[in-house]
Order: C-alpha cells, then structure tokens, then sequence
C-alpha cells in the first residue's frame, strides 16, 4: 500500500509539466508522393512563418501522416519536408494558418 502511495506522488510531480487544461493546436498533415500514395518515413520540420528557426519535427507514418502539437495563438506556420531535391529546386513545403486551439489539416506532395 505504501508503495502505491508514493507512485502516484512522483508521477503527479512529473505531469505538471504538462497540465490537461493547457490549451495547444493541433497541425495534421498527411505526405503524398509524386504518385499520390501515403509517403512513409519522411521527415518534416516545422517553423513559425515569422522566424528561421526550425523548432518541431516529426516523420509521416505507414499512412503517411503525422500530427503536432503547437501553441495556441495567431500564427502562421511553414511545413517543409526535408528531402533532398535536386539542385535548384526547393524543398516541398506547405503554409498553415492557427488562430486558436484548433486542429488544422494540410498535406505535403513530394516532386518525383
């Protein structure tokens, strides 16, 4: 019984990073390749539109999609998949907009 006790207190500790009522977005994105199929395995970073760091990452799963968590507030947010491209050409990206504690759902293609 004591052992049970003392679980729940550290674990309690641990959670206040992250409270339920801490509102967050959601962005959602699904990865196509050039023949538009789920594309598995690709990583995607992602930025705040008004800034040049890279501050989330995730990789698309077996149906090629991936969610994030941001923070609430008016903000744009650039989505590019980070592939190599041949010379001269950019990197395939995408452009959200999050005005609140919303999911949103985009998607990326990638050239062939």
């Amino acid at each position: 019984m004591l052992f049970a006790c003392a679980l729940p207190t550290r674990v309690c500790a641990e959670q206040k990073k992250v409270r339920p009522q801490d509102s967050f977005a959601i962005i959602f994105c699904t990865v196509w390749d050039s023949h538009d199929r789920p594309a598995y395995g690709v990583p995607v970073r992602i930025r705040r539109a008004d800034e040049k760091k890279w501050r989330w990452q995730a990789t698309s799963d077996h149906h090629g999609e991936f969610g994030v968590h941001v923070p609430v507030g008016d903000h744009e947010y650039i989505l590019q998949a980070d592939i190599k491209t041949p010379k001269g050409k950019p990197k395939p990206e995408t452009r959200v907009h999050i005005s609140g504690d919303e999911r949103i759902d985009t998607s990326l293609h990638l050239p062939e």
